[in-house]
C-alpha cells in the first residue's frame, strides 16, 4: 500500500510518517520508482515504534537517537562518557580497584591496637 494508505491505518498523517522515515524509524524497503510501499512487516514496525514512544515517553527523534547508541560503538562510548561525567551513569570499578580496596580494608581492620608507653 501507498503511504497515504499506510498512515490512515497507522493513525497519523503522511508527513508524519515520512518524519518518521527521515529519521530512520522505518524499514529501507522501497519500490523501483522511489515511491515507499508498506506490508504488514512495515506496518508493525512503525506501530511497535509508535507503541515504545507511549511507553517510554519519548519523541520519535529521541527513539532515533536511541537506535543510533545502540548501532554506534562510538556513539554509546560518548553518551557513556557524558552519563558517567553527570552522574547518571556509576563508574564502572575495575577488578584491580576492587582487589586494592579489600586490601586496604583488611590493613586497617588488622593492624596492631596502639599502645600508649609508660614513664
Amino acid at each position: 500500500m501507498r503511504i497515504t494508505e499506510a498512515a490512515r491505518r497507522l493513525g497519523m498523517s503522511p508527513r508524519m510518517l515520512r518524519y518518521r522515515e527521515a529519521l530512520g524509524l522505518l524499514p529501507p524497503v522501497r519500490e523501483q520508482g522511489a515511491h515507499r510501499r508498506f506490508g504488514p512487516e512495515e506496518l508493525a514496525a512503525v506501530a511497535q515504534g509508535v507503541e515504545l514512544e507511549k511507553r517510554f515517553d519519548v519523541s520519535p527523534a529521541e527513539l532515533a537517537f536511541a537506535l543510533r547508541v545502540l548501532s554506534e560503538p562510538a556513539v554509546a562510548a560518548a553518551v557513556r562518557d557524558l552519563g558517567i561525567r553527570i552522574g547518571r551513569i556509576a563508574v564502572p570499578r575495575r577488578a584491580l580497584d576492587f582487589e586494592k580496596e579489600k586490601a586496604l580494608r583488611l590493613l586497617r581492620t588488622s593492624a596492631p591496637a596502639h599502645t600508649s608507653k609508660k614513664s
